[in-house]
């Protein structure tokens, strides 16, 4: 795997050579995130001119103002419901992530998730540099410190207690991967074009797996972010999130799931709150322009 370090504008102008003609875009998977995906805009717009071609702001539904403000920061917003309008829509990120490849152009795009606070505007060119710098990368994951409370590595509870652990008991080659399930990473467009996207929580994980199971353990980067700081979850949610990350997972090594979606038990004020929730192992087709809705657009 390849490690990359920026340190100044002298790095990124030399990236804007480096693009020879390739589009960026950069694509921000949003929902319900009025108060921090105005800064994550910003922190894009804030790049010298020439890195960045696009920044694409896709909603997932949100019923706030998300939505207003991403607009009124910069970025060139779309519904989920107006990427591919023929294709009824399903919930979940996955499906925000398999979209925004229909209304962005591209040759590499940069994912950063919508909720993180006062980002590093050095996120973007240190994600694209090993795909600029190497035609063999076609997936560059961020890593990152992630506080949350007084522990300044507080954070990640799903990847440090479900990912990484099930990683390195099924698939150790990936076992040194650090961030498994981080929203900050960047690709290729043919890479991501070749391949099916998990719903929901599983898109980060099943699309790592994907890429060292098409191309190899050395197309795949990691980059140091420094800190990332976003929005933390109750542990409940965090439980549904698990497990869709091991069904994606299992299903990415050919290892049967059982489809069942998560029952949690909740304390209420008259006792136990028996509370389902649905996992999905529907995964949406690789995004060729075989499909029409998307040759259409594209």
């Amino acid at each position: 795997m390849t490690s990359v370090s920026l340190t100044g504008w002298m790095d990124v102008r030399e990236l804007i050579d480096r693009k020879a003609g390739r589009r960026v875009s950069v694509v921000v998977p949003a929902l319900d995130d009025e108060d921090t995906v105005a800064g994550v805009v910003a922190s894009v717009k804030s790049l010298p001119d020439g890195l960045v071609d696009e920044l694409v702001v896709l909603d997932a539904g949100s019923a706030d103002r998300t939505i207003a403000r991403a607009r009124a920061a910069g970025a060139e917003v779309f519904t989920r419901e107006e990427a591919l309008p023929g294709v009824a829509v399903r919930p979940g990120k996955g499906e925000v992530l398999w979209r925004s490849m229909a209304v962005c152009t591209g040759d590499l795009i940069v994912f950063l998730d919508a909720d993180l606070v006062e980002p590093d505007p050095m996120f973007v060119p240190t994600l694209l540099a090993p795909l600029l710098a190497d035609p063999h990368i076609a997936l560059v994951k961020g890593f990152y410190r992630r506080p949350m409370t007084d522990d300044a590595d507080d954070g990640g509870r799903v990847t440090q207690l479900v990912a990484r652990p099930l990683l390195t008991a099924l698939a150790p080659a990936l076992a040194e991967i650090i961030q498994p399930l981080g929203g900050e990473c960047g690709a290729t467009r043919a890479f991501l074009e070749q391949i099916s996207i998990a719903g929901g929580y599983g898109a980060e994980i099943g699309i790592l797996l994907d890429c060292w199971q098409r191309r190899g353990l050395s197309a795949i980067a990691q980059v140091d972010l420094g800190i990332r700081v976003h929005r933390n979850r109750p542990t409940h949610e965090l439980a549904v999130m698990s497990r869709q990350v091991v069904a994606t997972l299992l299903d990415r090594l050919g290892i049967r799931d059982s489809g069942i979606g998560l029952v949690q038990f909740l304390p209420g004020e008259t006792g136990w709150r028996r509370t389902p929730s649905e996992v999905s192992l529907a995964d949406r087709p690789p995004m060729s322009r075989r499909i029409a809705e998307y040759r259409d657009i594209a």
